[in-house]
């Protein structure tokens, strides 16, 4: 089973690149799949690359099942 986690965008880069919040750390995930991602956006990211991008609803309902799962 894959397990997609929703990170925040807080910069883009070139060549496909951007730096996503994961909980106060930074991580360098690919955004191939999701070329028109901007800073701001949640994205679902897979093994670093972002898959899809989310609603803030979306990651916040995902954000809270995960936290859930942690209990």
């Amino acid at each position: 089973m894959c397990l997609g986690v929703p990170l925040r965008i807080v910069e883009v880069k070139e060549g496909n690149i951007a730096i996503a919040d994961m909980g106060g750390s930074t991580l360098e995930i690919s955004t191939i799949f999701t070329p028109e991602v901007k800073v701001g956006d949640y994205v679902l990211v897979h093994a670093g690359f972002s898959i899809s991008i989310l609603s803030n609803e979306e990651a916040e309902e995902i954000i809270s099942a995960l936290g859930e799962l942690e209990r």
